[in-house]
């Protein structure tokens, strides 16, 4: 037995051979993920070529700063170390680095990230602003010292002079850059005095452009309520910012353009133009009305002006002989009621009604007295009579007049069947009471 090993003795070793072996300190693999599901912190999954699988570990720091999105069937290139796992005598890979393979990580990142972002309706034309035609203000984000704010100064005087720009100097490049244009966009919104907003820079690689491809810049333009133009990179160069903002310009001179799309020449020559038809309007008024003037002041009405009151005046005294005779016609007829009423007053002897109604009134009277009279002796006898009736009831009015009262526990007996010979019985007497037992009980035989 002692040239047996045990499976703990092993593991151990083959564990040590592993650890030990610089070839398998730090190994460059490519391989396809296969069986990924994301998990809360620390990733477990499987590489697999043609012929052949691995375990894969990565931990949660490391899956944090990945920079893309690990996907099932995903070809990947790996740096890490090959470690056995003695519990169940397994060996895989620890995941120190990864990014995708054939394409860059940024290249990835970014499909991603647009796809994310298209799927919760960022870059829907409903959430685009227009475009104000007159501005006073310009914000620009971008930095200071590129060609970009010099080309958008220089259109917008050319195109229109007066309006004002207002520089937000902006890191637009490299660590901590996107931080900086999402806080310029947020401060520029802080502002009553800003129309619009340019958001840009030069070209160069995906690299440099990076920043504008940060989600906190997608963003922060998204909840603009400023209207924003992105103006990052050439021509051929496409950034989240630019599928994000209200309007994307090639240049920065077009974005100056789209920033200005009135110029102060055009505005001038809308103006004469405005000017011209103004005029040209108020002289056919003025000529409208001095035909009119002419046309009234030919009238009949103005040789003649009295035939303007001739039919009023006629009018005039007809309403005022209607009246008349109105007023001459209701007064007769109030006349004629008035001595109609009056002779049916004077019919009516008020007088003899009144004393009728008096002696009604008295007879009324002393027939309501002599009722109530009668009412109050019945009632009164009634009740002398129900006084008696109760009184008679009174126990003590009973014992009064020489009777007594049998009594068995407080409570009366009132037959012989309710007494027993020996029984104790109380006999309640006007002056006492005694305690008696009974020696005999006999019953009246018609009862």
């Amino acid at each position: 037995m002692a040239d047996y090993l045990s499976v703990s003795s092993l593991t151990k070793y083959l564990k040590l051979k592993f650890d030990c072996d610089p070839y398998l300190e730090r190994v460059y693999l490519t391989g396809q993920v296969s069986n990924f599901r994301k998990r809360p912190t620390h990733q477990y999954f499987s590489l697999k070529d043609e012929n052949a699988v691995i375990q894969a570990t990565m931990w949660a720091g490391v899956f944090r700063k990945l920079g893309f999105d690990l996907e099932e069937g995903m070809k990947i290139n790996v740096v890490g170390r090959v470690q056995l796992y003695a519990p169940n005598g397994t060996y895989s890979i620890v995941i120190e680095r990864a990014e995708p393979d054939g394409i860059g990580a940024l290249a990835v990142q970014f499909e991603q990230l647009k796809k994310k972002l298209t799927q919760a309706g960022y870059f829907a034309a409903e959430h685009k602003q227009a475009l104000p035609q007159f501005v006073k203000k310009i914000g620009v984000i971008t930095s200071p010292s590129g060609a970009v704010i010099r080309d958008i100064i220089t259109t917008i005087r050319r195109r229109f002079p007066g309006v004002a720009v207002l520089l937000f100097p902006t890191k637009v490049q490299g660590e901590g850059s996107a931080q900086e244009v999402a806080d310029n966009i947020a401060k520029a919104n802080q502002r009553e005095d800003l129309d619009l907003l340019i958001v840009g820079r030069g070209g160069g690689s995906i690299e440099d452009l990076w920043a504008f491809n940060e989600e906190i810049v997608v963003q922060a333009i998204f909840e603009s309520r400023l209207p924003v133009i992105s103006s990052v990179g050439h021509e051929t160069d496409t950034t989240l910012a630019d599928y994000v903002a209200d309007h994307r310009a090639a240049t920065p001179t077009a974005a100056a353009e789209l920033a200005t799309p009135v110029t102060k020449a055009d505005v001038l020559s809308w103006l004469q133009e405005a000017s011209h038809r103004a005029y040209q309007a108020v002289q056919r008024r003025i000529k409208q009305q001095e035909d009119r003037f002419l046309q009234v002041s030919r009238s009949v009405i103005f040789r003649q002006p009295e035939r303007l009151y001739d039919a009023h005046s006629q009018k005039l005294d007809r309403l005022r002989e209607q009246l008349f005779n109105l007023t001459r016609s209701y007064l007769r007829q109030n006349q004629q009621e008035q001595l109609l009423l009056a002779h049916r007053l004077n019919s009516l002897d008020l007088r003899g009604q009144l004393e009728r109604f008096q002696d009604r009134l008295n007879q009324q009277e002393r027939l309501l007295k002599s009722n109530m009279a009668n009412q109050y002796d019945s009632k009164l006898a009634r009740f002398e009579k129900a006084q008696e009736a109760l009184l008679s009831l009174d126990t003590s009015r009973i014992v009064a007049r020489g009777y007594a009262i049998v009594q068995k526990n407080g409570r009366p007996i009132t037959s012989v069947k309710e007494a027993a010979i020996g029984m104790a019985l109380n006999l309640e007497m006007k002056d006492g009471e005694l305690e008696v037992e009974v020696k005999n009980a006999k019953q009246k035989e018609d009862i």
